[in-house]
């Protein structure tokens, strides 16, 4: 049975530099009717164990350490035995949500993360966060890509621990080289694709973010 992709949209709040912002996040789901990963637990750990049901889930990847998209891991991996995994950059941010529970391995870049038959080879892209990751499978044609590129443009960059220029060069670099077709999965609001994101890299560069 070949892996599938689910989306779910949770809701809550995103809280950085003394600010508090109402969001919606995606939560994207990969396996088949056994076995499954979720990608960014975010907000409501009820939600997402219903989405997953009674499939074997076996990993929880974090593409970055905000707290909108890792506040419900660790209730979710305590219920299900789910590793959480993240890249070791973004541990400072993580301990600011989660300061006495870590993350259980951590990510690099050319990792591959298996769930159901997709192979997800992880990305390195910081900028939105020094550990921000991407996901990329090109047997589902998509890249699940956080907060660091959406329809329209890069990730917001003007928080601490953000450097537009830095998600620049993840993105032409990490991105832009995929193939044209490619769905961009992202961490909130709709998906997109490589080939219509592309030709608008120097606009972005432009305007500065």
């Amino acid at each position: 049975m070949a892996a599938r992709i689910e989306r779910l949209v949770t809701s809550g709040q995103f809280s950085l530099d003394g600010g508090t912002w109402d969001v919606d996040n995606n939560v994207w789901l990969v396996g088949d009717d056994h076995e499954v990963i979720v990608i960014d637990a975010a907000h409501d750990a009820d939600a997402i164990a219903e989405a997953v049901g009674d499939r074997r889930l076996t990993a929880i990847v974090c593409t970055h350490a905000h707290d909108d998209h890792i506040g419900a891991a660790p209730a979710l991996a305590e219920r299900t035995g789910a590793v959480i995994w993240l890249h070791p950059d973004d541990l400072p941010l993580w301990r600011r949500t989660h300061p006495d529970r870590d993350p259980d391995a951590w990510l690099a870049d050319g990792q591959v993360i298996e769930a159901a038959g997709a192979d997800l080879t992880v990305l390195h892209t910081p900028g939105h966060a020094p550990g921000a990751v991407c996901l990329y499978d090109p047997g589902l044609g998509a890249v699940f890509t956080g907060d660091t590129l959406f329809q329209g443009g890069p990730g917001a960059t003007g928080r601490s621990f953000s450097h537009f220029p830095t998600i620049i060069d993840s993105i032409r670099g990490k991105l832009l080289t995929l193939p044209a077709a490619t769905r961009v999965l992202t961490g909130h609001g709709d998906p997109t694709t490589i080939g219509d994101e592309a030709p608008h890299l120097d606009e972005w560069i432009a305007r500065g973010h």
